[in-house]
């Protein structure tokens, strides 16, 4: 992953300036790479065992998982020159290392299929019928539907992700990504479904997508008659570069699939960012969120996923809201966001104790299980968060049932 001019010591130094710049603490950055420990070793811990207890395994579907590679397997995975580029790139670089790193795929000329061979791994000491939902990622598009291929970051065939839902359906679901500016959406859509796609993935920053614009009309009538949810990333979008339209992460601009039917799902509740209320007015997006989840006539179809929500750059007051809005706890759906929970700097178990979310017996095990199962650390911080008596409910990892639902 490293480019041959630049020493794995300078890069290392580049990547810790890089996270002092995001105002992580100092302490973060003596957990600056995941280790790759064997998942077969990860220790139990009573906290664990607690943590399971009203789940049901078969029902446990992880509903935001990305694939990670480089394309050099016959995936057909295409990722950006300026991911690998440190001189002249070095964020993109740094933050492609991380997720590389978080997903132990360092192998050089093997990283799809260690990918792959890592994510078995982590998934095999799970409990039977826990699995995860890998992400196709569509490149982005220009508004008269070509794809761009210069703010494409980069690119999951849908193809590939089907073919390792096949490869390994006990433990894999897919999820197709389709830009909506396409000439071919729909009958890629109604493909896509037929092949078992069990949602649809956006992010519309990045991909320059426009959820509001009637360009999106006929895909909406389409997933809407198919019954099949759009998982759309929700405010401020940092960890993916694109053609960068801050505006279309607005979760506001999602009302125009809501009006026509379509169930769906803000990614990570749009905890993170600012954006335009219909006044005009600035106002947190989570904020924004909170409104359309409020709204009556959206009840049965705007749901939230979790995913992300304990990352050090989302605010513990939003983390706290979440806990305490029971009411929505039905409309929430969990996901990981692997491989970013295997990113060690970016959560902080110490900073939930401070804020009052977590005991400080729950440090050394949720620590542990952190150094060797990001899907297992995940799990079991969110089940273990509490504010004034309130948990996340057991029906929020139970998210099959959303994904199974049948066309009306």
């Amino acid at each position: 992953m490293i480019d041959s001019n630049i020493s794995r010591r300078r890069f290392l130094q580049l990547a810790a300036t890089s996270l002092v710049t995001t105002s992580l603490p100092v302490s973060a950055l003596f957990r600056l790479t995941n280790a790759c420990l064997d998942p077969l070793e990860t220790p139990t811990s009573t906290l664990e065992t607690l943590a399971w207890q009203g789940v049901n395994p078969h029902d446990w579907w992880d509903c935001h998982t990305h694939i990670v590679g480089v394309g050099d397997s016959a995936s057909g995975i295409t990722i950006s020159r300026n991911m690998n580029a440190p001189l002249l790139h070095p964020i993109q670089t740094i933050q492609h290392w991380a997720y590389a790193n978080a997903a132990c795929t360092g192998k050089v000329g093997g990283e799809d299929v260690a990918f792959v061979t890592r994510l078995l791994a982590l998934l095999e000491v799970l409990p039977k019928g826990a699995k995860a939902m890998l992400y196709a990622f569509d490149k982005a598009h220009g508004a008269n539907g070509d794809a761009d291929h210069i703010n494409t970051s980069f690119f999951v065939p849908n193809e590939y992700a089907m073919s390792l839902a096949k490869r390994y359906p006990e433990r894999f679901e897919w999820v197709a990504s389709i830009h909506p500016y396409r000439p071919d959406c729909v009958a890629v859509l109604q493909q896509a479904v037929t092949d078992g796609a069990r949602a649809v993935k956006w992010l519309p920053p990045a991909m320059g997508i426009d959820p509001a614009s009637a360009q999106c009309d006929r895909f909406y009538k389409a997933a809407a008659d198919l019954n099949i949810p759009i998982i759309s990333h929700g405010g401020e979008e940092k960890a993916v570069h694109g053609i960068n339209q801050p505006l279309f992460g607005n979760p506001l601009r999602l009302r125009r699939a809501l009006d026509a039917g379509v169930r769906v799902v803000i990614a990570h509740c749009a905890t993170i960012g600012d954006d335009l209320d219909d006044d005009g007015r600035k106002i947190r997006s989570f904020d924004i969120f909170a409104k359309l989840m409020a709204e009556n006539q959206w009840q049965d179809r705007l749901f939230g996923d979790i995913s992300a929500i304990i990352l050090r750059n989302r605010d513990t007051e939003v983390l706290k809201t979440l806990l305490t809005e029971t009411t929505w706890h039905n409309r929430l759906l969990n996901g990981s966001d692997y491989p970013l929970t295997g990113v060690l700097p970016l959560i902080s178990v110490q900073a939930f104790v401070k804020a009052g979310l977590l005991t400080e017996d729950t440090i050394e095990p949720l620590q542990t299980l952190q150094d060797y199962h990001p899907f297992r650390f995940d799990f079991v911080l969110k089940r273990s968060l509490s504010w004034q008596g309130q948990r996340f409910a057991n029906s929020i990892f139970e998210t099959r049932p959303f994904f199974m639902a049948k066309n009306q």
